[in-house]
């Protein structure tokens, strides 16, 4: 393997050049030295075009004057380069505006001039407001936005994209989303076009919506064996409940449900009493009773079944009598019976339950009672019992316990205690609606039988077959090349499965109810060996079936379990000639008496031949002639088809319907008419229904051959279900397109086309990411797109304040040499020069990504200070993994439990700690199959996984494999239960536990590339013998004047302390310069590092701008950030001095509090103006408080966890967050909001001093100096660093002394690498960029 591969580039993010503010100023004065590896600009990565001029062609045609032409570029350049303000009242109409310069141009030019109107927005913002607004498309865009509120919600300035009508999540969506969806959505296109679907047909059958398989159907529980034990239409219990079904009709709250005197819901528990299960529902249909919840209960017992069983050798049957008399003779007492069987459970305490229990239980809560005579032979109490196990046979329901809810059945997740109750009521409330239409529509009255009502609805069988409704079927695929044969042709093994398909298709005879031609919506293959009785017995079921529907066709598809002979199968071959032979009526009939048991024995003795069951009207010459031919080969072929296409082996049955294959089914297992009418109504529910109708509309379905129309029906069918969604399509409708949408055609419109649909802003940052991407679509794909105008009127502010690029190519590029290019880049040409800009990357949710190379400050970009333009280079260095983990039974997250991330080899390669926010965790990955497991230690002690979803392992392996194998999000839940004997113990709940100590990974892992890891050093400093602690430091810098500052303050902060320090530092927003330092600076000055990095959670509501994201990191996530064994970490701000030992901070009582923080200096009384804390909304919420400045705190993280402070903050924020005016200063305004919910300590004020709130004569005492922004002055950083803080130019030189001396040392080491590739072969050395 090369141990230096060749890094690719990637496309599918966006790059922002943001404006930033200059009211301060807050740029580094230091000099940047350009590296001798310092790449130059290229020629052709200039701008082509400026202002009409073309100048390469200039320079082609005038090379003599390249220089001159240069220059001439430079000035055309300074001269469209400047960023003119604009009024407000300029502003007004400037969204209208854009939209109007956009429609002026027409196809791919006017999608051009939107990505460029949003991405260069506050360049070209002067020539839009020239332009004037036609009334006509004003009017338009107003009466379409009152459309698009009324039937989407979309109000002025939202966005929405359609892609053939499937919503896409703006905020979200990226190309390799995207694409998975269009791959999807092709297949169906084209397998649409290849069965001659075209035109507007193909959105009408594009639309049809594929039913879940499960769910609504439900069994007829009218059965003598299920026992009710309440009645709310005649108990006395609820006769202060109203009587009318009306009631129905009644508004209550929303959850509540409706309490009347009616039996509306039916809650059915079927179960074997005996066995550990039951004991639970038995608990669970207690509670609902006792606590009057308006559903009626039933209970079937499955036991033996026989009419002479003794209760004294069977438990069952035993507990049943007894259940049947604590219910009929001791007063009617329901919950008396239910507690009988409970307390007999509890009486066996997790044993088998024996006869003995139920006697020892009976005979203590119904003394002198004869317990002999009631469970013996002959019992009065025995009504229902003989019938349970038959009625749960009939059902075909599979295991036990069953419970059912107007005879839905519960999945066995629905069953667990946890979700039981909750299951119960949200289907109550989900079958309500329906219930309420009927009263309403009158269906329902007073005097309805509302169980009959119920049961005789179409989709009420009484048999559900879990082989029918697993909804995980295979589809054959029906769609492909149309290379039929004939099914006996030599050639049909060398055929494609398309191909043998298509044959299949082709040559298959069908029976059928009626003989007359009709279109019939569901098609069934019965594939079975007609030599074996469980073949023959499956096609029976089906043709007697028959009798019932005129919907459905059925072919046979001989499958034998032995190579095809004459003799053995001479069956199928009699099946098959009669087929050919005869019509559909005489073919069915005939076959139906073959497949009777005696008249088959009969003929396999010797006794009657086939022709002795000749219907009468048989052309018998026909079928003689074929059935005694010697040709097997239909057989051979349809053995082949099963193998190959449906994947059977011989001799195995299954029923393909409409494409869906149902099996192969079991040796012993049953098919019977019961389930293929459940496979009938299922196909016609789930989407064939709907197929139908939508094809007798269509120019295909004019087809006059009605057996070639059911064929089509099939095909379609099959391939709509092959593509599901649980999404609905949605179209926009009542909407003008004359004057205000863009309408790009497809390219090819005979061809299959994607239809998009876009509502955008121009002037949105969603417009500026999904004009580029709309624009790349059109160009690679075959689309029709529609682009409506949505602009939002009066705005007060530019609308747009950056500049930004998407990376998404539509092709490879190549240089003129047919060289490839170096790869997908953002190029940002023609930028204002004098302008203060900020570098911001926004890629998918689950890259980590950081720069990787640029000597410039990226955080405050000004082009008038740089040569030859800036490059940066950026690496995405992980995938992230997401998670949310759950504890049983409670259901809430485990707060503290940590993870472990790794491989077999690694195990542990990077951890985490779960948030009680959702249950939270998020954890660095690389492709490949990794290994999730719970953390030794605590977490592993306490917790079992029980089990996960969303993972590559099965749902109850110990072992959690997660396979990274795209660049799109990967989400994981996974549920844990504490151990037996565990129950009581807390994660957070013992101070002093031994936790592993960090560094060896997680989302505090150091940067393994950077030199040492961690920092540690010859020189570093060890705790003292007398168990001195390390002292933990955070901070959070961006920008190299603010990493400046950092450098000065650690430096403060290791002279004046003796205890060992460890700074703790967000790599999110660090430079590669600074990240290429801080080892040398740990190597010479002794402590340690970690640089933590953690992706802003997406369910957390997001912040645009750079500050507000490192103000959201300083606050937000301080539960997570640190390992468990970092007791207390304290914050400094970067641009602060210290001068005292932090240990006495980190050493201080906190007095319960989870964090200190130092209350805001009110000694410079002519700040007064500023002190917005002292009046209005703040005054009134700190009621008498301080108000506290976020530059300086210390945090207990063992309070802070426990008292689940983090969760709090961030639910806080999510709350406040969503109003743009709240949380102004994010990191201060929220703590000192939830001060009285989280607690803070207040520090003594010498802990800090700042110039702009603190008085000269308080300095002399101050333990830290903060470099606060003054807003009398608005004296620079640097300036005011110098004049305020005597020793902050000695610290500043002493930091520029080591930062020279590695520049030299590098510089040499540089020298020396160039002599060497001067004297050696020369290697590619292409560094990966994003």
């Amino acid at each position: 393997m090369d141990p230096n591969p060749k890094k690719v580039r990637l496309s599918g993010y966006g790059v922002e050049l943001a404006i930033k503010s200059t009211e301060y100023k807050a740029v580094d004065d230091t000099d940047v030295k350009e590296g001798s590896n310092q790449e130059q600009q290229q020629e052709e990565d200039l701008a082509d075009e400026v202002q009409g001029f073309v100048f390469s062609k200039l320079k082609q045609q005038h090379p003599d004057l390249a220089e001159n032409l240069n220059e001439w570029r430079n000035f055309l350049l300074e001269s469209t380069t400047k960023i003119t303000p604009l009024k407000v009242w300029q502003l007004q109409n400037i969204a209208f505006q854009s939209a109007q310069r956009i429609l002026s141009s027409s196809g791919h030019d006017a999608l051009r001039m939107m990505r460029d109107i949003s991405q260069n927005f506050p360049l070209m913002a002067r020539t839009v407001v020239k332009t004037q607004v036609d009334d006509k498309v004003r009017r338009e865009i107003r009466s379409n936005q009152k459309t698009l509120q009324m039937q989407y919600g979309i109000g002025p300035g939202d966005s929405l994209i359609m892609i053939d009508g499937l919503m896409i999540d703006t905020d979200v969506a990226d190309p390799y989303m995207m694409l998975d969806l269009l791959r999807s959505e092709g297949k169906l296109l084209q397998g649409l076009y290849q069965l001659g679907v075209k035109g507007e047909d193909l959105n009408k059958l594009l639309r049809i919506q594929v039913e879940s398989n499960e769910g609504d159907f439900a069994v007829d529980v009218r059965d003598q064996s299920v026992m009710f034990i309440n009645d709310l239409e005649m108990d006395s219990r609820y006769q202060h409940w109203p009587s009318s079904i009306q009631e129905m009709l009644r508004p209550v709250f929303p959850g509540m449900m409706r309490y009347m005197r009616k039996n509306i819901f039916h809650l059915v528990f079927m179960l074997d009493p005996t066995t550990p299960d039951s004991d639970m529902m038995f608990q669970l249909a207690e509670m609902f009773y006792t606590n009057e919840a308006p559903v009626r209960i039933g209970i079937v017992f499955v036991v033996n079944e026989e009419a002479d069983v003794d209760g004294h050798e069977d438990a069952g049957v035993a507990m049943v009598r007894a259940f049947n008399f604590a219910l009929q003779d001791d007063g009617g007492d329901a919950a008396k019976a239910l507690d009988l069987l409970i307390k007999i459970h509890n009486n066996a305490d997790g044993n088998p339950i024996t006869v003995d229990n139920v006697i020892d239980t009976f005979e203590k809560m119904f003394k002198g009672e004869d317990i002999q005579d009631i469970i013996g032979l002959g019992s009065d109490y025995d009504e229902k019992r003989p019938h349970g196990a038959a009625f749960f046979e009939k059902t075909a329901l599979g295991s036990l316990p069953q419970v059912m809810l107007n005879g839905v059945p519960f999945t066995k997740q629905e069953l667990e205690p946890d979700n039981f109750e909750e299951t119960v009521v949200s289907s109550i409330m989900q079958n309500t609606p329906e219930i309420q239409r009927a009263v309403y529509q009158g269906k329902i009255n007073d005097r309805t039988d509302i169980l009959e009502w119920l049961m005789d609805k179409p989709r009420v069988m009484p048999r559900l077959n879990p082989r029918v409704l697993s909804g995980d079927n295979q589809i054959v695929e029906f769609a492909g090349q149309l290379d039929a044969k004939e099914l006996n042709s030599t050639d049909f093994s060398t055929l494609s499965s398309t191909g043998m398909t298509a044959s299949m298709i082709q040559n298959i005879k069908y029976l059928t109810k009626r003989e007359e031609s009709t279109l019939r919506p569901v098609t069934e293959w019965i594939v079975c060996d007609l030599a074996t009785k469980p073949g023959r017995q499956l096609l029976h079921e089906a043709v007697k079936n028959l009798k019932s529907s005129n919907d459905v066709r059925v072919g046979v598809i001989h499958n034998p379990s032995s190579a095809p002979n004459k003799e053995a199968h001479w069956l199928a071959r009699a099946a098959y000639a009669v087929q050919e032979t005869q019509t559909r009526n005489f073919a069915k009939n005939f076959i139906s008496k073959l497949l009777k048991e005696s008249n088959y024995q009969s003929i396999v003795s010797g006794k009657s031949k086939v022709q002795d069951y000749e219907v009468n009207g048989m052309n018998m010459g026909k079928f003689n002639k074929l059935f005694k031919s010697d040709d097997i080969s239909i057989v051979e072929s349809h053995q082949l088809f099963s193998g190959r296409v449906l994947g059977l082996s011989p001799g195995q049955r299954a029923i393909v319907a409409n494409g869906r294959i149902f099996g192969p089914l079991g040796d012993e297992e049953k098919f019977i008419g019961q389930d293929f009418t459940l496979v009938e109504k299922l196909i016609l529910a789930t989407s064939a229904g709907d197929v139908t109708e939508r094809v007798k509309t269509t120019k295909v379905g004019k087809i006059g051959d009605k057996d070639e129309l059911t064929n089509l029906v099939m095909k379609l069918d099959a391939l709509v279900a092959a593509s599901p969604r649980s999404e609905n399509r949605r179209e926009l409708s009542h909407v003008e397109e004359t004057h205000s949408v863009l309408i790009l055609e497809p390219r090819s419109p005979e061809e299959p086309s994607f239809e998009i649909v876009a509502v955008l802003d121009p002037l949105t940052r969603d417009c500026q990411k999904w004009s580029h991407i709309l624009l790349v679509l059109s160009q690679s794909l075959n689309v029709k797109l529609k682009v409506f105008m949505n602009p939002k009127d009066k705005a007060s502010e530019m609308p747009l304040k950056s500049f930004y690029r998407y990376v998404f190519e539509p092709e490879m590029t190549f240089r003129v040499d047919s060289s490839s290019t170096a790869g997908p880049s953002a190029k940002f040409y023609d930028m204002p020069p004098d302008t203060l800009l900020t570098m911001n990357l926004l890629t998918p949710e689950s890259w980590l990504v950081e720069a990787v190379r640029s000597i410039y400050d990226l955080d405050n970009i000004k082009l008038v200070d740089v040569e030859t333009g800036i490059q940066a280079e950026y690496e995405l260095e992980n995938l992230l993994l997401e998670g949310h983990c759950f504890e049983l039974p409670s259901g809430s997250p485990p707060r503290g439990l940590q993870f472990t991330l790794g491989t077999q080899n690694q195990p542990v390669m990077v951890d985490t700690i779960v948030m009680a926010n959702l249950g939270y965790f998020q954890l660095k990955a690389t492709p490949g199959a990794m290994l999730l497991r719970l953390r030794q230690g605590r977490s592993a002690d306490i917790y079992d996984i029980s089990s996960h979803d969303g993972t590559d392992s099965s749902a109850n392996s110990e072992d959690i494999i997660v396979i990274m194998d795209s660049f799109k999000a990967k989400i994981v839940k996974v549920k844990v239960n504490k151990k037996p004997g565990k129950e009581e113990e807390g994660l957070l709940s013992e101070p002093d536990e031994a936790v592993p100590k960090a560094g060896g990974g997680g989302i505090w892992d150091s940067i393994s590339s950077l030199t040492g890891g961690s920092g540690a050093s010859k020189k570093q400093k060890e705790p003292s013998s007398e168990g001195e602690e390390t002292l933990n430091i955070f901070s959070i810098a961006s920008g190299h004047l603010y990493e400046r500052f950092l450098r000065i303050m650690m430096l403060s902060v290791l002279k004046n302390t003796k205890s060992p320090v460890k700074f703790w530092f967000v790599k999110n927003f660090l430079s590669p310069t600074f990240k290429d330092f801080i080892p040398h600076m740990a190597e010479e000055y002794g402590f340690e590092y970690e640089l933590v990095q953690y992706k802003w959670p997406r369910w957390l509501h997001q912040q645009t701008e750079k500050q507000r994201m490192i103000w959201g990191y300083k606050i937000l996530f301080l539960d997570v950030l640190f390992p468990l064994d970092v007791k207390k970490i304290i914050f400094v701000d970067a641009d602060q001095i210290v001068r005292a030992d932090l240990q006495e901070l980190a050493d201080l009582d906190l007095n319960g509090a989870p964090y200190g923080y130092t209350p805001f200096c009110e000694s410079r009384r002519e700040m007064d103006g500023f002190r917005f804390w002292k009046s209005g909304y703040w005054a009134s919420h700190l009621a008498g408080r301080k108000y506290h400045i976020s530059a300086l705190y210390v945090v207990d993280l063992l309070k802070f966890r426990k008292i689940a402070a983090g969760d709090r903050l961030r639910g806080q924020y999510q709350a406040l967050s969503q109003d743009p005016n709240s949380l102004a200063n994010l990191d201060q305004d929220l703590p000192n909001n939830m001060i009285h919910q989280v607690s803070i300590k207040s520090l003594p004020q010498e802990w800090l001093w700042c110039e702009t709130w603190c008085s000269d004569g308080e300095k002399r005492s101050a333990k830290t100096i903060d470099l606060c922004n003054n807003p009398l002055t608005k004296e620079p950083k640097l300036t005011a660093a110098v004049r305020i803080v005597s020793e902050w130019g000695d610290y500043d030189n002493e930091v520029k002394r080591l930062q020279e001396k590695l520049y030299k040392e590098r510089n040499q080491g540089e020298e020396e690498e160039v002599q060497e590739e001067e004297a050696s072969p020369k290697k590619d050395d292409d560094h990966t960029e994003l």
